[in-house]
């Protein structure tokens, strides 16, 4: 029988020292025992025995010696990428990405499939099922060193029970026991998650943040998300749905959006608003039986290829975007941005330059830093590759908030 647990999430949860040791080699890429255990703060006696069962257990391999500072130089220690793998998938109402990654984050393959928004979820879990066993077999990889699967959707995230709460493009999902049932249908660990968090994390394991402490990811798909993740651990808060940047109110009596509010960034600014005033405009984007993202896309490559009409929605949009950036880095004093999904894939050229001129001139504490902002250079498959990377994180790091799916592999 399917169990469901909740992952610690407090800014307190404390790793284990297989985890922090882990994390260490992984951060470092190669380290030696002495500096885990300045890094770590654990015990030299407690790295030593950590190490040799991860030794033995084939997640880390003696990797030569260090230079020398006097004394008999140091063996570095490195993690064996191909003894571990976890598998991502982004469930949106248009298509569904799938990653796959391994021990230290790197991409080892990933496609997107597209399916439609009246599909069944039943038959859909299905066909997830089906093609995460043909990924992970295409690459060659071994299903029982497959640590996990994790989903990741449009937010709202139900914390008391494993579904996700979507908005009226994937309203069939609403209520549906996802992580269930894909359980049942694969045999792996099942971890549910919001597509702007997942996206934040996978940024730092693959080396987006570039060492930054505190940076967050602003996410724009058919809406528009955030994930921030400070000194490696992603802010959650009290049901895993920080960063539901999209529903701040940028005008009190405007527009209602979706969720119920009025004024919110998504129903200003979101891809669906410019989408609507392009084809209210007379743009022919394909119809309204086409996906959003699809449309979206139309109207980018028009901009970029010089429509001043079509720049301009998009200029309207951005700034509204701009705001929600300002808005992240005076909450979070954050000192790195990074835009991505997938329509931040194609139009991210022209939201970039008004995001970064908005931060520069009204960031609170520009005076003692600046945001650095850019684009994530796999912004399409960015929340697919973050959930492959919380899987990982939870095996490295065992510090979260996602909604985990624990089920037994079967013989």
């Amino acid at each position: 029988m399917t169990k469901v647990i909740q992952a610690p999430g407090h800014p307190g949860a404390t790793p284990s020292s297989r985890a922090l040791v882990l994390d260490a080699i992984r951060a470092a890429g190669s380290i030696s025992r002495v500096e885990i255990t300045a890094a770590t703060g654990l015990t030299g006696a407690t790295v030593s025995t950590t190490v040799r069962r991860l030794i033995v257990d084939g997640l880390v391999q003696e990797a030569g010696r260090g230079e020398s500072t006097g004394g008999k130089p140091r063996v570095l220690l490195e993690l064996v990428p191909a003894s571990r793998h976890a598998l991502g998938v982004h469930l949106d109402s248009a298509d569904i990405t799938y990653a796959l990654v391994n021990l230290d984050g790197g991409v080892v393959a990933r496609l997107k499939r597209a399916t439609r928004p009246d599909a069944e979820p039943a038959a859909v879990v299905r066909r997830m099922a089906r093609t995460v066993r043909e990924l992970v077999e295409s690459a060659g990889a071994r299903w029982e060193k497959v640590l996990g699967l994790g989903v990741v959707s449009p937010g709202p995230l139900a914390r008391s029970s494993p579904t996700v709460l979507t908005g009226p493009a994937m309203g069939r999902w609403a209520g549906f026991p996802l992580g269930e049932r894909l359980g049942e249908a694969t045999g792996l660990p099942i971890l549910l998650d919001n597509d702007a968090t997942a996206a934040a994390v996978g940024e730092h394991w693959t080396g987006g943040a570039n060492g930054s402490r505190a940076f967050a990811a602003l996410y724009l798909a058919t809406g528009i998300g955030a994930g921030a993740v400070v000194r490696g651990v992603p802010l959650r808060g009290a049901s895993s749905n920080a960063g539901e940047i999209g529903h701040v109110c940028v005008q009190a009596d405007g527009p209602e959006c979706w969720c119920g509010a009025r004024g919110c960034l998504e129903a200003l600014g979101g891809p669906q608003v410019v989408v609507a005033s392009a084809e209210a405009a007379g743009f022919d984007l394909g119809g309204p039986g086409r996906p959003t993202s699809e449309r979206f896309a139309v109207l980018a490559r028009a901009a970029i290829g010089g429509d001043a009409v079509a720049a301009s929605m998009l200029h309207r949009s951005a700034r509204y975007v701009a705001i929600a950036a300002q808005t992240l880095a005076q909450v979070l004093d954050i000192d790195r941005l990074v835009l991505t999904g997938p329509a931040m894939a194609l139009a991210g050229s022209l939201y970039l330059p008004v995001v970064q001129e908005r931060l520069d001139t009204s960031f609170f504490a520009r005076s003692d830093h600046g945001v650095e902002v850019v684009i994530s250079p796999h912004a399409n498959e960015a929340a697919a590759i973050g959930a492959a990377a919380l899987v990982l994180q939870g095996e490295l790091v065992a510090a979260g908030g996602s909604v985990r799916i624990a089920v037994g592999r079967p013989a």
